[in-house]
């Protein structure tokens, strides 16, 4: 019997012992993190002896966790932050962040805390997000463990819809800035359209997404978020060099029809829920991820400061006119504007292998599998990753918005990940065990309400408003 009273149900031999392959933990560090597994007392599996079995080559210190999360977590979204504000209102929106940040941690340590319990009852030594899922509904209840393959495909898909989002965000951010900063640099302008811009992007990205293998691009990851900080100090110099008092121009309260566009903006921005699980796995005190003054807690306290002091400061600085990227409102005739434009540019575009690796390494098992011989298998799978970033480009071609990108990528998928799942996998996990008054049950309905309620509405508002940016566009 478990600790929940449910009979569980006998481990099958043959089943997978390891994680899935996820963006922090690559095929051979998930080979060395299954050895010592076996050393788990069966019996009294308890989770320091878990953490103690772990046996990962190379694995990160509490600061190098703390900086993978941050750098997750700050991405285009935090630029996208300025215009979420107008959507909602500088004071709406300012309050809004704290709020929907402190429910997007809770909701990331209700998933942390059922990976472990749940690592513990399968046995193994971690497990993924979308196995946290499957092993949550599949040691549940009775009636639920018919459904946990199909949750872990869902979970699964909108991983990969999510990934894809962030690039397609990616690939028209990189165009976008680089079109206007060298339009002002070069005294008659570059000729070159923003389309074209993007398709000229295709084959550096496509190059730096043939790394194989994760570790490679940690040099890449480092530059990048050296540039990044860079450039988010030069943009804070611009937010609040010439600031204007709060007046009336900037409204507290923008409207209910726009609240949804700042809804999935913001839920966007934070997008590391997905990362949560692999950057703990590779700890090497991964008890020291969680806990009130935990490496996840005290990150995402930094995390939500700077979201808020950027959507701030950019909209009461830049007001109605601010745009998708906050990049894009810095003054064009000056030099260091335009090279801040360029040197964000390139940070999104060395992050955008980190961010479709996900993608890779989920699709990457199911293409080999259709094919035999080593040679024709790996042709297979870097077709595979040629066509996932000519994906990408088709789909910011078709839509290049950055904002509008960002609202309906939050709205469809983030929000499902950050907002809707943990709370279920929660429930799931520790049922009976609601607690007094049924707290968990609760807790985990109202945070179910409100993402579904920006699922819906979100989506269904960016939509509309994709629509509306293409017939004006034609």
């Amino acid at each position: 019997m478990s600790a929940t009273g449910n009979t569980e149900p006998k481990i099958d031999p043959h089943t997978r012992r390891i994680p899935t392959i996820t963006a922090a933990v690559d095929i051979k560090e998930q080979n060395d993190l299954s050895k010592g597994v076996d050393e788990v007392d069966a019996g009294h599996p308890g989770e320091d002896n878990l953490f103690i079995t772990r046996n990962i080559k190379n694995p990160t210190t509490d600061n190098e966790t703390l900086v993978h999360v941050l750098k997750g977590n700050v991405g285009t979204g935090v630029l996208a932050m300025p215009q979420g504000f107008m959507n909602a209102g500088l004071w709406v929106g300012f309050a809004g962040i704290p709020l929907m940040g402190i429910v997007c941690v809770e909701c990331m340590f209700m998933l942390l805390r059922c990976s472990r319990v749940l690592s513990k009852r399968a046995n193994v030594a971690a497990l993924s997000y979308e196995e946290t899922a499957k092993a949550a509904f599949r040691y549940g209840p009775e009636g639920c463990r018919k459904y946990a393959n199909a949750v872990g495909y869902i979970i699964t898909a909108f991983l990969i819809i999510t990934q894809l989002g962030f690039c397609c965000v990616y690939f028209v951010f990189i165009p976008q800035n680089l079109k206007q900063a060298l339009d002002h640099i070069i005294p008659s302008g570059t000729g070159i359209s923003q389309l074209e811009f993007m398709a000229m992007m295709i084959i550096p990205v496509l190059l730096v997404c043939y790394v194989p293998h994760l570790k490679y691009l940690a040099p890449v990851s480092l530059i990048a978020g050296v540039i990044q900080i860079t450039g988010l100090a030069i943009i804070f110099y611009y937010m609040i060099r010439d600031l204007p008092l709060v007046r009336e121009t900037v409204p507290a309260f923008n409207s209910w029809g726009t609240l949804p566009l700042y809804f999935g903006s913001a839920i966007y921005a934070f997008e590391g829920i997905g990362l949560v699980l692999p950057l703990e796995n590779k700890m090497k005190t991964p008890q020291n991820f969680g806990g009130f003054t935990g490496v996840l807690n005290s990150a995402m306290m930094l995390v939500i400061l700077l979201y808020a002091s950027v959507g701030f400061f950019g909209y009461l600085e830049f007001g109605n006119d601010v745009l998708g990227s906050i990049t894009l409102n810095l003054p064009n005739h000056e030099v260091l504007a335009q090279t801040v434009k360029i040197m964000m540019a390139i940070a999104v575009y060395l992050t955008y292998p980190l961010q479709m690796y996900v993608v890779y390494e989920i699709m990457a098992p199911v293409v080999r599998r259709r094919f035999e011989g080593e040679k024709t298998k790996f042709i297979a799978e870097y077709i595979c990753r040629s066509l996932l970033v000519v994906l990408t480009f088709a789909l910011a071609a078709a839509i290049p918005n950055i904002g509008l990108f960002i609202s309906l990528v939050g709205a469809v998928s983030s929000s499902a990940l950050a907002l809707i799942f943990p709370p279920l996998i929660d429930i799931v996990t520790f049922w009976p065990d609601t607690g007094k008054y049924n707290w968990r049950i609760v807790k985990g309905a109202l945070i179910c309400l409100f993402g579904l309620t920006g699922f819906v509405t979100g989506t269904i508002t960016s939509v509309q408003s994709i629509i509306e940016f293409l017939k004006h566009e034609e």
